[in-house]
């Protein structure tokens, strides 16, 4: 990487890093404090103030990527950044679960995914952008654990509402981040018309990328409805299921030297259909020993091979949309992107719910494994992005 690569994947991996802390460090902590507000003493009500967030992103991404190629990315960023902030503040002052509902809510319709990986591509060239991409999923996950690790002790001292208002200052960090550290944007971000949205939802090279991504967000949400129990029955407190997160999450970092060998050598192919096939091992896995109340280390090693598929494919595959996608669309097809993205979350956390009230955690894994199958039976044809020589001609064919 250049040095101006590296200051853009490092600055804009911190604007995700402070919005996700942000976000991550309510959800472990949410249900049980929600059910002390008004109204908290309703599932539904509770449920819906934690989903709506994923709901108003899925709406709110497409546009905001259309705006970044019209009026710049870093403008989107900021204006995301501000309402995501806005629907902090109201979540902090929120007397009800009612009004936990709107600042979730107005939190999602601050959608900045899209418009910050279409600024990182802009800024990296296609044979280190999978290394950004990378950047940007490493600082994801160790928010996430980070989260795990923080938030109990955090909800102790200040409360929920405290918590909305840390996420509220972290989301006026990121806007400091955008405007003092990140790198100036292109003048142009092409020199060619405009798409069109239809374009991008049909594009041939990228169905199977969105597709995969919601398949995983799914996966993901769904897994962590059966994950805690399964560790609870193994003989782990819930307030200690971090001992088990964040080892196989910080061990699942190191494996991602080898897709940047594997990028080197024009193997992304290979990575991609490892992590589905190894997405798919563990759901398989989890459903076939979940009845035999799997020990400690049983369960950490399927949670390790979760989060090595899991960093690998989401590094990979915003890679792989931002250089199969036309230049002049990058933003839109990104919106696409995390419009899935966002749905899966939202899908995944529904149907891990209704599926565990039907049929018990079975239920849950197996449509897990059925979904983890299918994408990988569809992804394994993904197309990859053809070598500069020939890239032009091959993307004006496929558009």
């Amino acid at each position: 990487m250049t040095p101006d690569e590296r200051r853009a994947s490092l600055s804009l991996a911190g604007i995700f890093a402070l919005r996700m802390l942000g976000l991550f460090l309510v959800l472990p902590v949410f249900a049980l404090e929600a059910a002390r507000y008004p109204g908290g003493d309703d599932p539904a009500l509770v449920g819906l103030a934690m989903g709506i967030y994923g709901l108003t992103q899925a709406v709110m991404q497409v546009p905001l990527g259309l705006a970044s190629d019209r009026v710049g990315r870093k403008k989107v960023i900021v204006v995301g950044l501000l309402v995501f902030a806005l629907g902090s503040a109201v979540a902090a002052l929120a007397g009800s679960v009612q009004m936990l509902i709107i600042g979730r809510a107005i939190q999602g319709a601050g959608a900045v995914s899209a418009a910050v990986t279409a600024l990182l591509a802009d800024q990296t060239r296609d044979e280190v952008r999978t290394k950004g991409m990378a950047l940007v999923g490493i600082s994801i996950a160790a928010m996430f654990a980070l989260s795990l690790v923080a938030a109990p002790p955090l909800a102790a001292v200040i409360g929920l509402g405290g918590l909305f208002w840390l996420t509220c200052a972290l989301s006026l960090a990121g806007i400091a981040v955008v405007l003092w550290w990140t790198p100036a944007e292109p003048a142009k971000h092409a020199d060619v018309p405009r798409g069109r949205l239809a374009d991008v939802w049909l594009h041939p090279h990228l169905w199977r990328l969105d597709l995969g991504v919601f398949v995983l967000h799914t996966v993901q949400m769904a897994m962590w409805v059966v994950v805690p129990a399964l560790l609870v029955q193994a003989g782990l407190p819930k307030a200690q299921h971090w001992h088990v997160y964040l080892p196989a999450v910080l061990a699942s970092f190191l494996m991602l030297g080898g897709l940047f060998a594997a990028e080197r050598r024009g193997a992304l192919r290979g990575v991609l259909r490892t992590g589905i096939a190894l997405l798919f091992a563990v759901q398989l896995a989890l459903l076939l020993l979940a009845p035999r109340a799997p020990g400690l280390w049983t369960l950490g090693a399927l949670l390790l091979f979760f989060f090595i598929a899991f960093n690998l494919l989401e590094a990979t595959q915003p890679s792989l949309i931002s250089r199969l996608a036309p230049a002049h669309a990058r933003g839109a097809a990104l919106g696409v992107y995390n419009t899935l993205q966002s749905l899966g979350l939202f899908a995944g956390g529904a149907l891990g719910g209704w599926l565990v009230k039907a049929g018990g955690p079975q239920a849950v894994l197996v449509a897990t494994s059925v979904l983890a199958l299918l994408w990988l039976l569809l992804g394994w044809g993904q197309v990859m992005p053809a070598s500069k020589a020939s890239a032009a001609p091959s993307a004006a064919r496929a558009f």
